[in-house]
């Protein structure tokens, strides 16, 4: 008996070495990943490791409190020698979702650089405009929709979504150089921040937005 496992052994051990791991062994959030099939569930691989899918609106991985403000990091960009963060997501949008209020030129030779993507024009810092995040964004869905922002102080204005503050990509031609932007902006012309009477020199204020 003993001589018939000793015959045994070599082909067992060729049989385990040669059989591809358990489905069990699928990643979640975050984890490593080279294709589709290495994910679990409705995650997709990006960038080398497991996250939500932008086109499917999951928030999967945000409910695990991860970095990036309830959204998983998706990679990085190295710009001029610094790291930034890239996103494909943003947090889950709520009654008073969460976001941070920047300021953009959407004229033309401002900041946004190309025209807006909503509807391929200029516009101009009179006209309360806005970009949102691209998990925000959505890949267009909110598209010319009315958005509503509160600032700290009480006030609120409404805002036209006109284009994509792009969270996955940037620091080339196409976004006039500037880095991705954080998951969680609110892009907004010099007419919405003087709506809600806050000074453009502050940079980068608290707000909370949800849909008009």
């Amino acid at each position: 008996m003993d001589s018939s496992f000793a015959l045994l052994l070599p082909l067992l051990c060729c049989l385990f070495l040669g059989t591809p791991l358990p489905a069990a062994a699928l990643s979640s959030c975050g984890g490593p990943c080279r294709s589709l099939n290495d994910c679990q569930g409705q995650l997709i691989c990006i960038s080398g490791k497991c996250n939500d899918d932008p086109d499917v609106g999951t928030h999967i991985c945000g409910r695990s409190g991860g970095s990036g403000g309830g959204c998983g990091q998706s990679g990085s960009l190295v710009c001029d020698g610094v790291s930034y963060p890239t996103y494909t997501c943003s947090p889950p949008v709520t009654g008073a979702t969460q976001a941070l209020l920047t300021n953009n030129d959407f004229s033309e030779g401002g900041d946004g650089g190309a025209p807006s993507e909503c509807d391929g024009q200029y516009h101009s810092n009179a006209e309360r405009v806005v970009a949102l995040s691209t998990g925000w964004y959505n890949g267009g869905s909110r598209c010319n929709k009315m958005i509503r922002i509160t600032a700290q102080n009480g006030r609120s204005t409404t805002a036209r979504v006109v284009d994509e503050c792009d969270s996955a990509n940037g620091c080339d031609a196409e976004h006039a150089g500037q880095p991705p932007c954080r998951n969680n902006i609110v892009d907004a012309s010099d007419a919405v921040w003087n709506a809600l009477g806050l000074s453009i020199s502050e940079g980068v204020v608290p707000v909370t937005w949800t849909m008009a």
